[in-house]
């Protein structure tokens, strides 16, 4: 059982033992029989069973609406990643083309560099945003040969980092002016 079902669970349980509790006193006043209804002992149960009997009920409405509000806020939140995913895979065909050229210049002037297979691995995972250690899990390289790679990439490619080999491809490319 997870948090978020015992969190649920508790507010069922509790206004069910406020509900047991009104039962027993319904119970008790049967057993006890009593000769008048406004002594002492029955006003007091009555106003037990009473107030346990509204506040399970309290609990029950605020744990339904509770219920109701998460079941539309994960509807909303599904409906937003849907249509995230649409916004991105519609935004990735438009580009097809373009990023194809892309990686093609990029492959291009990696070529002109002289990069080693590994070398152009590294360069295009650091293009990507990666770190040194991420790059190493994914190559199943260990972080000190990435390191080199990068250092080879960057006296290859005459650039002074991580910054200056993204600089190189994306600083001309400019958005769009408007008429």
């Amino acid at each position: 059982m997870d948090d978020e079902d015992r969190a649920g669970t508790i507010p069922l349980a509790v206004a069910g033992i406020l509900v047991v509790v009104a039962v027993g006193g319904a119970i008790d006043l049967a057993f006890d029989r009593p000769t008048s209804w406004l002594s002492a002992h029955v006003v007091f149960e009555v106003t037990l069973m009473a107030i346990s009997l509204s506040f399970a009920v309290w609990l029950y409405r605020g744990w339904r609406r509770a219920s109701q509000s998460l079941a539309a806020a994960r509807r909303a939140f599904a409906s937003r990643q849907a249509t995230l995913q649409a916004e991105r895979d519609e935004w990735r065909a438009h580009a097809q083309s373009a990023l194809a050229g892309l990686g093609v210049a990029i492959d291009q002037q990696f070529s002109a560099w002289k990069l080693t297979p590994a070398e152009r691995e590294v360069a295009l995972l650091l293009l990507k945003g990666y770190g040194h250690k991420q790059i190493a899990g994914a190559t199943q390289r260990s972080e000190r040969t990435v390191r080199q790679h990068a250092v080879m990439v960057y006296q290859k490619s005459g650039l002074a980092g991580r910054a200056e080999l993204a600089a190189f491809f994306l600083e001309d490319l400019l958005l769009p002016r408007e008429p």
